[in-house]
């Protein structure tokens, strides 16, 4: 009889201490940050963890500070009756898989990005109030059948989940192939683990063109602006007078939530 044993996973490490703008690190360096660990390669100093080649990623680590750009409080007030399932914690954990959100440039630039997608979620999901899609008539919709994997997990598997609604058999499959996770077979788990939701919302914000000509990350940090967001997300049925009302309507949300995180909204705000 052959005897197979299994190896218990190791308990993340303790939290170095938070890293700092200010403070100068040599190589070896260990610091915290979003809650991971991280590794100086050589001399550094105000280059954020995750921003640039110079750390290396130890992993997730327990009893630290959160040092994102959002604060609990803050998000607490952007989304005073959202739904239950979207924890802070949840988006808090779901940063390692872009670690440049929120993470580059400027301390204004990096609030900013935080505030334009945390906006696009908060129109998408009505205040995080929806954790999927509300009609279930358009679920079937969302399948599509000539791509060569199908929809394993059934016609009606692929409707909108979490913060920004994402939905479509092919997005799943992209997004599962770029976050190590089977979405395409096992599409509920957006709708089961608040990370997951958040990272299927960051992977299209920093992975997807969609309509527009740039991701949503690079129109943040590229200096193009929150409408050029819009158009990344929804292109003409909202921009160049498509819809100028939810244009406006988002604008409102931005300026909103940047004022909140105590930042100024910046310029290029429709498109």
């Amino acid at each position: 009889m052959t005897q197979t044993t299994t190896t218990a996973a190791q308990p993340a490490a303790p939290c170095a201490p938070l890293w700092s703008a200010s403070t100068a690190y040599t190589a070896g360096g260990t610091v915290s940050h979003h809650g991971r660990n991280w590794t100086a390669k050589w001399w550094t100093q105000n280059e954020n963890p995750g921003a640039t080649g110079v750390w290396d990623d130890r992993g997730a680590c327990t009893g630290g500070v959160s040092d994102f750009v959002v604060s609990e409080a803050q998000f607490d007030e952007i989304f005073p009756d959202r739904n239950p399932f979207y924890t802070y914690q949840g988006l808090v954990d779901a940063l390692h898989a872009y670690p440049r959100f929120a993470n580059t440039g400027t301390p204004a630039t990096r609030a900013r990005e935080a505030a334009a997608f945390l906006t696009h979620a908060d129109f998408e999901s009505v205040g995080l109030q929806y954790v999927k899609e509300i009609n279930e008539d358009n679920y079937w919709r969302k399948c599509d059948y000539s791509r060569p994997y199908g929809c394993p997990a059934g016609q009606k598997a692929y409707y909108g989940r979490g913060p920004i609604m994402f939905s479509w058999n092919f997005n799943y499959k992209a997004a599962g192939d770029a976050l190590g996770l089977d979405l395409l077979g096992d599409p509920w788990l957006v709708e089961r683990d608040p990370s997951v939701a958040w990272q299927t919302a960051l992977w299209y914000w920093n992975t997807q063109n969609g309509p527009g000509t740039m991701t949503s990350h690079e129109a943040m940090v590229g200096g193009a602006g929150f409408g050029e967001t819009i158009r990344s997300l929804n292109g003409a049925l909202e921009c160049d007078g498509g819809n100028p009302a939810s244009v406006a309507a988002r604008v409102s949300k931005y300026e909103r939530i940047t004022s909140v995180l105590g930042t100024a909204p910046g310029s290029g705000l429709t498109c």
